[in-house]
C-alpha cells in the first residue's frame, strides 16, 4: 500500500470539536482499510485568502497533516466524504514516495553512473 500525507484545513473550532473532527476523520480512514501512521497539529492560522466553503466564509482556520498507508481506490472516495464535512475547508491528499536509497536516482546502477560522471 503506498504511503499518503492528508492536509486539512479545519475551520477555526474550540479544542473538543477539532478533537471530534479529527476522530472522525481517522475514523473515517481506518473503515476504509488504511493504516494512519501519524497526526501533527501545525496549529492555527490566517488563511492566506478568505475561503468560501458550505455557505461560511474562514478567515482562520486549523492546519493538520496525517499520515498514512492506503489502497489507491479509496483516495477519490476519501477526498468525496471530507469535501461534504461542514468542518473541513480544504482537504488535499498527496502522495508520499519513499525516498531513493544510496543517493542513487530512480534506484539504477546506470543511473548513478551517470551521476558521478557528470559531477566529476
Amino acid at each position: 500500500m503506498p504511503r499518503y500525507e492528508l492536509a486539512l484545513i479545519v475551520k477555526a473550532m474550540q479544542r473538543p470539536e477539532t478533537a471530534a473532527l479529527l476522530r472522525r476523520t481517522v475514523e473515517t480512514l481506518m473503515e476504509r482499510g488504511a493504516v494512519v501512521r501519524g497526526l501533527e497539529n501545525l496549529g492555527e492560522k490566517l488563511l492566506p485568502y478568505k475561503i468560501s466553503k458550505h455557505n461560511e466564509r474562514h478567515s482562520r482556520g486549523g492546519y493538520f497533516l496525517i499520515d498514512f498507508h492506503a489502497a489507491p481506490g479509496i483516495v477519490t472516495g476519501l477526498l468525496d466524504h471530507l469535501e461534504r464535512d461542514v468542518d473541513v475547508v480544504r482537504p488535499t491528499v498527496l502522495k508520499n514516495d519513499p525516498e531513493p536509497s544510496n543517493g542513487s536516482c530512480c534506484g539504477s546502477p546506470v543511473a548513478s553512473k551517470l551521476k558521478d560522471t557528470v559531477y566529476k
